[in-house]
Parts: C-alpha cells; sequence; structure tokens
C-alpha cells in the first residue's frame, strides 16, 4: 500500500499574469508536478517468502498435493524476488469462513464486506506518513486519486479513505477500479494531470491491494491462484 502528495513546487505568480497569458495559461503551474510525500503501510500479519509454500498449503489444507507444492517452491518461492508476504487474513479468519477455502462455496459477498473496511483503513495508515513527509494539514489536500483492485464498493474507497483523513466534501475524488498491475501507472498518470493543470493543486494519490481478493485453496488446473 503506497501513498504521494504531487504538487507543483514553483512558485505562484501573482494573478496580474492573467492579462496576456491566458485563462488556460494561468490555470497551470509553470513546472512539472513533483512528489511532496511518500507513504507506505502494510497488513499486521507478515510471512517470510520460503516459509509461505508450507504455510499455503497447510492453512488449505492441501498438503496431499505435494507435487503442486513442490512446483510453487521451484517456481514462485524460489526464482521470485519476494521477499515477505504481507497478509490481512490471518487463521483466525480462514477459520472463520470456510467459503474462502472451498471453491464450490461464494465467497465474493464476504470477502467484499471485509475489504470494505479494511482497504480504507491501510489507506489511511499509509496517507497519515505521506501527509506527514509534506509537512502540511490533510485539509490542504486539492484532489484525491485511488486505485484498487480489492473490492468494488459503492460509495468506493476513496469516500471512505475521504472521511478518515478529513478531507473536505469538496474535494474531487477519483476512484479507480479493477486495473490490475497497471493501477498504480494509471493513478499516477492522473495525479500527474491533475496537479500540472490546476495551479496549487495537491494530489494525494493512493494505491491499495489486499490478497484477500484471490485468496483461496490451490487447484491443479489454475496455477495463477498460487501468486496470492
Amino acid at each position: 500500500m503506497s501513498l504521494l502528495v504531487v504538487g507543483s513546487q514553483i512558485p505562484v505568480p501573482a494573478a496580474a499574469t492573467l492579462r496576456g497569458h491566458g485563462f488556460g495559461r494561468v490555470q497551470r503551474p509553470d513546472g512539472p508536478a513533483s512528489v511532496l510525500g511518500i507513504g507506505t503501510a502494510n497488513p499486521v500479519n507478515c510471512m517470510r517468502q520460503e516459509d509461505y509454500a508450507d504455510y499455503y498449503f497447510r492453512v488449505t489444507r492441501s498438503e496431499h498435493l505435494t507435487d503442486l507444492k513442490a512446483k510453487m517452491k521451484r517456481s514462485i518461492s524460489q526464482k521470485s524476488a519476494i521477499k515477505k508476504r504481507y497478509f490481512h487474513h490471518d487463521k483466525k479468519l480462514l477459520g472463520a469462513h470456510r467459503e474462502f477455502l472451498d471453491r464450490a462455496m461464494p465467497s465474493l459477498d464476504s470477502r467484499q464486506d471485509i475489504l470494505a473496511s479494511a482497504v480504507p483503513e491501510l489507506t489511511a495508515a499509509a496517507a497519515t506518513k505521506a501527509i506527514a513527509e509534506w509537512g502540511r494539514p490533510a485539509t490542504d489536500i486539492t484532489h484525491l486519486v485511488v486505485s484498487t483492485y480489492s473490492g468494488a464498493h459503492m460509495p468506493g474507497t476513496d469516500h471512505r479513505l475521504a472521511s478518515l483523513l478529513g478531507l473536505a466534501p469538496s474535494v474531487p475524488r477519483t476512484m479507480l477500479y479493477m486495473n490490475g498491475c497497471s493501477s498504480g501507472s494509471a493513478a499516477l498518470r492522473i495525479a500527474k494531470d491533475l496537479a500540472e493543470n490546476n495551479r496549487g493543486a495537491r494530489v494525494l494519490m493512493a494505491c491499495a491491494e489486499l490478497t484477500l481478493t484471490m485468496f483461496r485453496a490451490p487447484h491443479v488446473g489454475v496455477i495463477m491462484h498460487l501468486e496470492f
């Protein structure tokens, strides 16, 4: 989970520059967008990558799939650059939601109910750090851009995050859902455009994911889920 505060650091000229430059020119800053603060946050449950395969097949009661477990260790655990994995879910949560492990049971509603609060809370933790590094109050944020693959709620993560941070209701919000691995790049592009086309803009950009969205028991024919 990462947060950026984006804006232009070029001083704002006097309003008198309106004459001779055109309205559009005055609306834009004189310099490119800059990153003013960065904050990150992770779920509390952490596991080292080399221990993950044993944990995953144990907690999903799939230790009989020895060949698949060996393939996961060989192709994912050993060859990826991942050092640690962070999770919102733990053994207690998985025990209370059998549907997360049983592929025959519907689980989307249960996952969405958990993500509805967990994603905004994680996002707010990172945002607080980014705003602190920036050194100005959250009320100075002028725009909010949020991207996530974890849920598709209405009101969305952007609305809940704005409430947690105490942003003004008038702050324009942009919510990006289901952009997959490119979601961070899409959010950065929008934040950059907002900062470079609105004089004095201070854009808070958030990109948040929780693997609870895809976590489930392994299946021989669906290797992709082993990554989560």
